[in-house]
């Protein structure tokens, strides 16, 4: 019998460009530009801060670059520190399913490998995203990890080998001990996203492509990982999920995931992205000083995850902030827009802004669980000293695959993210760059394009 390890190796191993539909290919591009875009607008966060000063410790025979800047380290800790940046504002890329990820949390993984990869060009990048995209959705498809109690970065460190190791040419072989290198040493506990958030909830999938790195570039050199993964007697099936079957993998006639995972249209927990929208579209109705009370009804995920611990009606972090239902809601209706500024110290612990969490009521309506994860359905009820209701229920929020952001919507998203650090020249070419990424031999110019300029020193970082 094939293991699952032997199939996803094999999935990983014979995966090609010249597979890949024009349409996946520009989706991978858009997946880039959104999560440069995050990762650069992070850059001055401290968690960002403190993995650069980490990496900037170590020099390494294969150096990769650490996102805007022109500081190299070895490819773990640069995908560490990019990993970091990336998923620091919780506005790159979801996929929701019995587990939910960030998926693009996998590019972190490639940027820092595509440095030593053959050949060094925009299709070997593009087509080790798409493997890991593939493997990470499909495995949340196949098995739930946070009902048991681990985290989601738990697959993540099995999509991330997967993507240093296609990068890095391993054999199908040597792909399976990869697997092997990276599952067992790291499951991950989903305490890291309960109660309050630390900075470590923006750090743990980009720890797992650390390890994932490290676990394909010991498999390169010959080291054997346990087996079987999955199906052993302490293996994955009796440990963390119970026995699954994997979905069929995206090739050979079958879509690839990556076409059904969803871009951020707010810097926030998806799961709360249709109750922002119907908030903000409530929002011209009412005046914040005129609501008596706020009832949310979503579906059990979203309870689950951002509306049932008592952290979420009293954030003190930006981590718990964006991962608050009742606070992301509260600060809609008050600031009539839900964007970067909303996350600030000082806007957290804004008084009447915490008058007014306190408002919000937060309950799964069993309709609505019935309808997720094809649908993301919230609905918004507002009741005014007045005496009088203001409903809207919103299903599919911008950025899903039925309501997709356009290019030019994405292109915005990006400006707007890093034109405070990038001139409006660069911001361009870096760009046009992405959009013609397949045709790239050499992606030297990525590495110099998104540097920060250190206008204190008149030079790139």
């Amino acid at each position: 019998m094939t293991t699952i390890a032997e199939q996803l190796a094999a999935f990983a191993h014979r995966l090609k460009f010249e597979d890949l539909p024009p349409e996946v290919v520009h989706e991978v591009k858009r997946r880039l530009i959104d999560s440069i875009g995050c990762g650069i607008g992070a850059f001055d966060s401290e968690p960002a801060r403190i993995a650069r000063e980490v990496g900037r410790s170590v020099q390494s025979r294969f150096p990769a670059t650490v996102l805007g800047t022109s500081l190299t380290t070895s490819p773990d800790l640069a995908a560490f520190a990019n990993g970091t940046m990336i998923r620091y504002f919780d506005y790159n890329d979801t996929y929701l399913s019995k587990e939910p990820a960030h998926p693009s949390d996998n590019i972190a993984a490639a940027l820092a490998v595509a440095h030593q990869a053959d050949g060094f060009g925009g299709k070997n990048l593009i087509t080790s995203i798409v493997v890991g995209y593939e493997i990470q959705c499909r495995l949340c498809d196949a098995a739930a990890l946070r009902t048991h109690g681990w985290d989601h970065v738990t697959y993540g460190a099995l999509s991330s080998v997967l993507v240093a190791a296609k990068l890095m040419g391993l054999s199908e072989n040597q792909m399976v001990h990869a697997l092997g290198l990276a599952g067992v040493p790291n499951v991950a506990l989903r305490q890291t996203r309960v109660g309050e958030l630390s900075m470590w909830k923006g750090c743990a999938f980009a720890n797992a492509a650390r390890n994932g790195i490290f676990a394909a570039d010991l498999a390169r050199h010959g080291m054997t990982g346990p087996s079987p993964l999955f199906e052993g007697e302490r293996g994955f099936f009796k440990q963390l999920t119970g026995p699954f079957e994997l979905p069929p993998l995206g090739d050979k006639g079958q879509p690839l995931k990556i076409m059904e995972t969803y871009i951020k249209y707010y810097p926030a927990e998806y799961h709360a992205q249709s109750a922002i929208e119907a908030a903000l579209l409530l929002r011209p109705r009412i005046r914040p000083r005129d609501i008596l009370a706020i009832g949310v009804r979503t579906f059990d995920v979203a309870v689950e995850i951002i509306g049932r611990d008592p952290e979420k009606w009293n954030p003190r972090s930006r981590e718990t902030a964006d991962h608050s239902l009742p606070y992301l809601i509260a600060v809609s209706f008050m600031d009539g827009e839900l964007g970067l500024e909303q996350f600030t110290d000082t806007r957290i612990s804004d008084p009447n802004l915490q008058c007014l969490i306190q408002k919000v009521t937060v309950t799964a309506d069993p309709d609505l669980s019935r309808e997720y994860p094809e649908s993301m359905p919230n609905e918004v009820e507002v009741r005014t000293i007045a005496g009088e209701t203001h409903t809207l229920k919103v299903s599919y929020p911008k950025g899903h695959p039925k309501r997709p952001l356009s290019d030019q919507e994405l292109e915005n998203k990006f400006i707007a993210l890093t034109e405070p650090k990038l001139p409006s020249k660069q911001i361009r070419r870096l760009l046009d760059l992405l959009w013609k990424l397949d045709s790239s031999t050499r992606l030297d110019d990525l590495f110099l394009l998104w540097r920060i300029p250190d206008h204190s020193k008149g030079r790139a970082r």
